[in-house]
């Protein structure tokens, strides 16, 4: 496989298979070095900076942590801290953070943001979340199902329950269709994923030998699955107008008992996390509050289950990202 030295990671359609894979190895590795207590400080003298448009917990602190332990300086950058966009302009922005720093990480808004950064910056850039990608979340999800089926998942099956729209949804069909794990996207007509992203994603699946599936049937849709997988039903920057129409809509499709008894004993539950599976947050208690209902995408039943992988998953996106950063910043082989 060619090396990833000096690539940048903007959305996993630009990856191989091969290469994704490498990705998921390298995150293992990583791991094992972490929880060994081993020392990986690669990357001496260099620097990172993260641009953040949209806050975070998990992404945040993930690329801190991994930059650290990668032995980099990191510097954080909200709205408040920077000129990106507002007296500066993307491409003024790149050019500029890439004479100080060894890599770029961006998480906001829309697409084109990030592959602008891209295109003018000398370093590699990392999307850390868009409105239409999250490639760093697929590398941790992947990663976690490794961990409880084995590492060749091929012929597995890893269904979406809600709004199959959305950054998550997307990026899971083309990681799916990329390693050969059949994939359901089970929501209502109205949130289902677009037509031409489906139709990529279908081609992708044939050539490793799995499937992806569209339904708003959850009985058929659930049935055998190894992975259920959820997401909020309002995503980061939607107004608070909608939230009536997605509880109606999605409702139907909250993953519950049911549900993982329609996916089989040995199924797991993933979420990219935060959760809204009780009313310990000030968005959950006002919903509760309005609509009458305690727990949305989730059940908390589900969500503190056995089968729950959730924390799991979150701790792999620190591995997977510092996993992503030394493939990108470093054609050496591992070596612990």
């Amino acid at each position: 496989m060619a090396s990833l030295k000096g690539r940048d990671l903007l959305k996993l359609l630009d990856f191989t298979t091969e290469e994704i894979l490498h990705l998921l190895d390298l995150s293992h590795q990583l791991k094992k070095l972490k929880h060994e207590g081993v020392p990986h400080r690669f990357f001496e003298g260099r620097n990172i900076v993260l641009l953040f448009e949209k806050t975070s917990t998990r992404t945040r602190c993930s690329f801190e942590v991994a930059g650290y332990d990668l032995g980099m300086g990191v510097t954080f950058l909200d709205p408040a801290s920077s000129q990106v966009s507002k007296k500066e302009s993307i491409a003024d922005t790149a050019r500029v953070l890439s004479r100080f720093y060894d890599g770029i990480e961006y998480r906001g808004f829309a697409q084109s943001i990030v592959e602008e950064l891209a295109e003018y910056a000398d370093c590699p850039v990392w999307n850390g979340l868009t409105n239409e990608w999250h490639p760093t979340q697929m590398i941790a999800d992947i990663m976690t199902m490794q961990e409880n089926f084995g590492m060749d998942l091929r012929g597995r099956t890893l269904v979406f329950m809600g709004d199959a729209r959305n950054n998550v949804a997307n990026s899971l069909m083309v990681v799916c269709a990329k390693l050969g794990i059949n994939f359901v996207a089970c929501g209502p007509a109205e949130n289902q994923p677009e037509a031409w992203l489906i139709e990529t994603c279908t081609k992708i699946a044939a050539e490793n030998g799995s499937t992806v599936v569209v339904t708003d049937d959850v009985e058929k849709g659930c049935a055998g699955a190894d992975a259920i997988y959820t997401d909020v039903w309002v995503s980061m920057g939607e107004p608070d107008e909608v939230w009536e129409q997605r509880i109606a809509s999605l409702s139907p499709y909250q993953v519950n008992a049911r549900v993982m008894e329609l996916a089989g004993p040995d199924a797991i539950f993933l979420h990219c996390l935060p959760s809204f599976h009780d009313t310990n947050t000030v968005i959950g208690a006002r919903i509760a509050e309005q609509f009458g209902i305690n727990e949305m995408e989730v059940t908390n039943e589900v969500f503190e289950s056995e089968q729950s992988r959730v924390f799991d998953e979150a701790e792999n996106r620190m591995h997977a990202i510092k996993a992503v950063i030394y493939a990108t910043m470093s054609d050496e082989p591992l070596s612990d």
